[in-house]
């Protein structure tokens, strides 16, 4: 859809890559690979599957949390459907977002912000993310891959859905 998962990825890949050079996150090193392998062990997503995760799990993370990282600097907590969890959830997640280690980052992934209590979001660094227009699209696309036709990169697009 918006690009959510994407941009979560490479987010995580630059707050963990070795190349902290200007062209971070590089893609290549072993820590960008195995986010994008989803093998990390610093990088946890926290799911309930086809519906939000339980309070347990926000428990789970809280304990887990306060436990050093494995490879990297930091821990990162990618948290699915944020704006679904109960109150409960959001409360226990609260906690850890106010007094949380220093080593530990939350990604919150939601649809809609106004689904997270104000507290939560109050906490929170907010990023809005609007898909681009069609031409946007096509002219990217066709930036990228120089042999490709504007119809090729229309069709692209449409499969994609944006």
């Amino acid at each position: 859809g918006s690009g959510k998962h994407t941009l979560a990825t490479i987010l995580v890949q630059a707050m963990l890559c070795k190349d902290q050079s200007e062209h971070t996150p590089c893609g290549v090193c072993s820590v960008c690979r195995k986010v994008l392998a989803g093998i990390h062990p610093d990088v946890t997503v926290v799911s309930g599957g086809d519906k939000a995760a339980s309070v347990e799990q926000i428990r789970q993370v809280r304990a887990d949390a306060y436990i050093r990282p494995n490879e990297g600097l930091r821990k990162i907590y990618l948290i699915e459907k944020a704006d679904q969890l109960n109150q409960f959830a959001q409360n226990a997640m609260l906690k850890l977002l106010e007094e949380g280690p220093p080593y530990a980052t939350f990604l919150l992934l939601a649809e809609s912000a106004g689904g997270l209590l104000q507290t939560v979001r109050s906490r929170c660094e907010e990023l809005m993310l609007t898909p681009v227009s069609r031409q946007q699209g096509i002219e990217w696309l066709c930036q990228k891959k120089a042999d490709i036709s504007m119809e090729q990169a229309s069709d692209a697009l449409e499969q994609s859905y944006g």
